[in-house]
């Protein structure tokens, strides 16, 4: 393991730009006006999301019914990058002119001084998005279930993409992740806490029945193959999948090794889970009560 060059920061990926909004509300003004609760060596490096009702969604059924002008303010406010998930694996030429994810592009495009980015499977849409809306970074969706090295590697050096987010049983290929130049590993972007059942042979066929249900296609659900299905995510099981990544491995491995770029998952979960996550990965143990009752004790959030 190259532990010689020391990166001073690591920026962490949060799930729910809209989603989310009301927790990110009451949370925000903590994280940046009491650093002292928090590990001076984190920040946050974006938020992403989707609407309800969003054609181009894809990952996890869009659930967020913020205004998309209220979710723009919060994010200039506190100079965020928003990062729109516009993952779905199926569109085609016809959904490109929907209104509503057009002006989504064109409200966050130039919102702020942070550059704000799309994660993006299709590169129907790639396009589409890159010919229209010019001021926007893109990013591979772990949706396309990237599990080969080889195949990684060659996402790293699309000169489209700023960051590509890997399927989680690439996260401890430590052999093959440090062979990566310095160049590559500043694009990989892990996603940390994953519960997903490691052997599984179904993700991509999950993922598309998600990208249907986001078309409007009247479609069964997904039935998950994973033996533990029936438990649904608890961040407890997560942390014993062997693809975790935890704020240790994060510190004392993939820091010293030149990653920077994390990505916690949970678009699907509620705010309460949302919030062990933030006072798990970014705030220091002596201040977690601290900021576990501001956030309880603010009247107008409901976790539950």
């Amino acid at each position: 393991m190259n532990r010689g060059r020391e990166i001073l920061k690591c920026y962490y990926h949060l799930p729910g730009l809209f989603e989310f909004y009301e927790l990110y509300k009451v949370f925000l003004p903590l994280f940046y006006n009491h650093r002292e609760y928090f590990y001076d060596w984190c920040e946050i490096g974006s938020i992403y999301g989707a609407p309800d009702d969003c054609i181009w969604g894809g990952g996890r059924v869009g659930s967020g019914d913020e205004s998309p002008e209220a979710v723009a303010s919060l994010m200039k406010k506190f100079d965020i990058s928003s990062r729109l998930t516009f993952s779905n694996s199926l569109l085609k030429e016809e959904h490109l002119t929907d209104r509503k994810c057009n002006l989504l592009c064109k409200l966050f495009e130039n919102n702020g001084t942070k550059k704000n980015g799309i994660i993006v499977y299709s590169d129907l849409l790639l396009n589409y998005i890159k010919n229209n809306y010019t001021n926007y970074y893109f990013v591979s969706s772990t949706t396309k279930v990237i599990t080969d090295f080889e195949e990684f590697k060659n996402e790293l050096n699309c000169k489209e993409y700023s960051f590509v987010v890997p399927d989680f049983r690439l996260n401890r290929e430590f052999d093959s992740l440090n062979s990566l130049t310095q160049e590559q590993k500043d694009k990989v972007e892990f996603l940390c806490n994953e519960c997903c059942w490691f052997n599984c042979y179904d993700r991509k066929n999950c993922y598309e029945n998600v990208s249907r249900k986001s078309l409007g296609e009247a479609c069964e659900d997904h039935i998950c193959v994973s033996p533990t299905a029936s438990n649904g995510y608890r961040f407890s099981d997560a942390m014993n999948n062997p693809g975790f990544i935890g704020k240790e491995d994060i510190l004392n491995i993939y820091m010293p090794s030149g990653f920077s770029n994390f990505k916690i998952e949970g678009r699907g979960l509620g705010s309460a889970v949302i919030l062990e996550f933030l006072l798990y990965y970014m705030t220091k143990p002596e201040y977690q009560l601290k900021v576990r009752e501001e956030i309880y004790l603010d009247s107008m959030l409901d976790l539950f």
